[in-house]
């Protein structure tokens, strides 16, 4: 059934990279719908069921980056970016914004194929979030997680200071409590397998985040340690 068959958006301006690659995937087992530019994409994103997104940063308008990051706070629709080679810059901003991949220009259709089919591998396999993604403040204990402003506050009014990979991880299993998540699943929620951009250690960010919002961090009562590898949000959080 062609309704089975994933169905990718390809976001690129020139003509001449995304036509022949929706093609590509088509004979790949893809369903794929293009756009020209960031004001498309949004508008097929609205009117149908997207499994993946293929992003060029470079694009007229609003670049691939500003999309990116509208795609990754309103849904849970993975993200490969395509990115000029060299442009490290903006690989890393993208990583940092959520994106699930990314892939220099030039490549070769075989890669793309290969990192798309991984993608949704992976992405698939997650938990889904509890939380509604519009969420934009997360309530739990003496704690309020401002997602908009990307922001703990505490029951005093002052703001926690959180490194970007603590507060990825704390939104992560906000929108997921009472659920059991392996490191690998955090690891891909919380977009942090580049292991030359970020630190890679769940087990150092949840350390962290312990003695920041726990009340007795050995003992903790907000993030327990799963018995065979993982960790879990053990209280229910109310949203706004």
């Amino acid at each position: 059934m062609e309704e089975a068959k994933p169905h990718i958006l390809v976001v690129e301006d020139a003509r001449d990279i995304r036509e022949p690659l929706a093609r590509y995937l088509r004979e790949h087992g893809y369903r794929a719908t293009t756009a020209a530019d960031a004001l498309v994409a949004r508008k097929v994103m609205k009117a149908a069921a997207i499994d993946l997104v293929v992003l060029d940063i470079m694009m007229p308008g609003e670049d691939g980056l500003s999309l990116c990051r509208y795609i990754r706070e309103t849904t849970q629709i993975p993200v490969i970016l395509l990115t000029a080679r060299g442009e490290e810059v903006d690989r890393i901003i993208g990583l940092e914004m959520g994106a699930d991949d990314y892939i220099p220009k030039p490549f070769s259709p075989r890669e793309l194929i290969a990192r798309v089919a991984a993608v949704l591998r992976r992405t698939q396999a997650l938990p889904p979030r509890q939380r509604p993604p519009e969420a934009e403040r997360i309530h739990f204990g003496d704690w309020t997680l401002d997602v908009g402003q990307r922001e703990l506050i505490g029951k005093d009014g002052l703001a926690m200071p959180l490194s970007s990979g603590e507060f990825r991880l704390l939104q992560a299993m906000l929108e997921r409590p009472k659920i059991a998540l392996t490191r690998n699943q955090l690891l891909d929620l919380t977009k942090g397998r580049e292991a030359e951009l970020f630190d890679r250690s769940i087990d150092n960010h949840v350390s962290r985040l312990r003695k920041k919002i726990e009340p007795d961090p050995k003992n903790p009562r907000y993030i327990k340690t799963v018995w065979g590898g993982g960790y879990m949000f053990a209280m229910e959080p109310t949203v706004e």
